[in-house]
């Protein structure tokens, strides 16, 4: 059942730093700088809508509504990519591109 109001986002100094870090470093996952971006924007004192974030930051509402709840729920544990069902790759994308193909030498 979808919840009709957004969830509040109330943040520590100390978990504010946290994500402000995430967001500035250079090595952090672009997804997961996002995830991060949304749970301050979600913390702001305008407490802005779902909608407002996503047409700030340029995604879909129900991708906000998603990091916002699981942020909520499970801290900054909750930003991170769970493991994916299924078997694992046998190549990694990078092995498979350094293959010679057939017909190359």
């Amino acid at each position: 059942m979808p919840t009709p109001h957004a969830l509040p986002v109330v943040l520590s100094a100390e978990q504010r730093a946290a994500l402000r870090q995430l967001v500035r470093a250079h090595s952090t996952p672009q997804a997961l700088a996002l995830r991060a971006h949304i749970v301050l924007r979600a913390a702001e004192a305008d407490q802005p809508t779902n909608q407002r974030i996503a047409a700030e930051l340029g995604c879909d509402h129900d991708t906000v509504a998603a990091w916002r709840k699981r942020y909520v729920e499970e801290g900054l544990d909750g930003l991170r990519d769970r493991p994916r069902p299924g078997r694992p790759p046998v190549f990694s994308p990078l092995a498979a591109s350094a293959r010679p193909r057939v017909g190359q030498h």
